[in-house]
């Protein structure tokens, strides 16, 4: 039988309602303000694990951005996808929304001929720009930092001279080549010392700290930083309770207290969690009994779902790489103490870590320490009965 649930897990799924980000939320719409204003402001990058609603969050954020006229361009970096044609693209649909007002069409060839250099240079597969071989080679450059900050400087201006702001969110930017990060820093450093009203907010793993300081040493002055992690117990309360009023059901409080045990107060476990125990009951009161009866189905839709969708994105020697961080018992883990579970030096393990943080599975932290960006992603494994058998073979 259908019945009507109120929580949403997904990715990226905006939640019925959105808990805990309120200053957040309130902090940046009067960056907004700022921008609507011609005055440029700093970029903020919000950083987190898995499930902790970054892209939730910069999901309503460019909602309040486009609702103050601001024009907004949403970008997910993948690892195969080249963020030279997605920063291209979206240059242009500015240009476009500028071009349909008569007054401001004469703004509209520099910052185009910005955009071809950009894209003849960087995106030789694209073919938006029918040139000749001569005018390929005049918009030709080997130089991809000169080019996006080209792009942003006179795209800049234009925003300046129309009164039409920007912002592009961007999300997980633990994606971007080196290359092209350092190239989208330098840009943004320019566009904001000439007053132009361009912004970015970006979303990632924890990681992209580092990323953005070993590009450019000004980053840390370019944007505010934000970490975004698990729920208080107030805030993982409004998030069970709340969706539920409008359908007359009610939580005990032994029902809230076990979800945000289990859950640990992650946004993405608390929804996965009560839509199990909402789906699961068919009283107006959820008692601690309903949320216990539920928490094998709540883990078992983690298991083939969540966790399993990263875990076979690893090869053999990943996953073993993996089984001896979950070994080390204790996370963060040393290095060291992961080679020593496999039995291995530090250095012939260095490629396999590499290859782990490249696609998103553990990230460092402090020094020469290591945990996994998907939380409770240790449970799982443990749970594995090809993690069961590794260890018995390597007792």
């Amino acid at each position: 039988m259908f019945k009507v649930n109120p929580y949403r897990p997904g990715a990226g799924l905006m939640p019925a309602y959105l808990a805990g980000r309120d200053e957040d939320m309130q902090n940046v719409e009067q960056m907004f303000d700022a921008l609507v204003m011609n005055i440029p402001t700093q970029s903020i990058i919000f950083s987190g694990l898995r499930g902790v609603g970054k892209t939730v969050l910069i999901n309503r954020l460019q909602k309040m951005a486009e609702d103050k006229d601001i024009f907004c361009r949403h970008i997910e970096v993948e690892e195969r996808n080249d963020f030279v044609s997605q920063i291209a693209a979206c240059s242009q649909a500015f240009l476009r929304k500028v071009s349909t007002k008569e007054k401001f069409k004469n703004l509209i060839q520099k910052p185009l001929d910005a955009i071809k250099a950009l894209v003849v240079s960087f995106d030789p597969n694209d073919s938006t720009f029918s040139l000749s071989l001569q005018e390929r080679e005049l918009y030709q450059s080997a130089n991809l930092t000169q080019s996006m900050t080209e792009v942003f400087t006179t795209i800049g201006e234009t925003a300046y001279k129309s009164h039409t702001p920007i912002c592009f969110f961007i999300d997980e930017i633990q994606y971007m080549k080196a290359k092209e990060l350092g190239s989208l820093i330098a840009a943004l450093h320019r566009t904001n010392q000439l007053g132009y009203p361009v912004m970015v907010i970006g979303a990632g793993l924890p990681k992209i700290y580092k990323m953005l300081s070993d590009e450019k040493s000004y980053s840390e002055r370019l944007f505010l930083y934000k970490e975004i992690g698990s729920l208080t117990g107030e805030q993982s309360r409004n998030a069970i309770e709340i969706p539920a009023h409008r359908f007359g059901v009610v939580y005990t409080n032994d029902a809230v207290e076990k979800i945000v045990s289990i859950t640990k107060g992650y946004p993405f476990f608390i929804q996965q969690m009560c839509q199990v125990v909402y789906q699961n009951t068919n009283e107006k009161e959820i008692k601690g009994v309903h949320v216990e009866n539920s928490v094998a189905e709540f883990f078992k839709r983690l298991d083939i779902g969540f966790f399993k969708v990263r875990y076979e994105r690893c090869a053999d020697s990943d996953k073993k790489f993996i089984f001896a961080m979950v070994k080390c018992k204790e996370l963060p883990c040393t290095i060291s103490n992961v080679a020593k579970n496999l039995c291995k030096s530090v250095n012939s393990i260095s490629t396999t870590r590499a290859q782990l943080i490249s696609k998103g599975i553990i990230y460092p932290i402090r020094y020469k320490e290591l945990d996994f960006t998907v939380p409770e992603f240790s449970g799982y494994i443990q749970r594995l009965e090809e993690y069961q058998l590794w260890c018995k073979e390597n007792l």
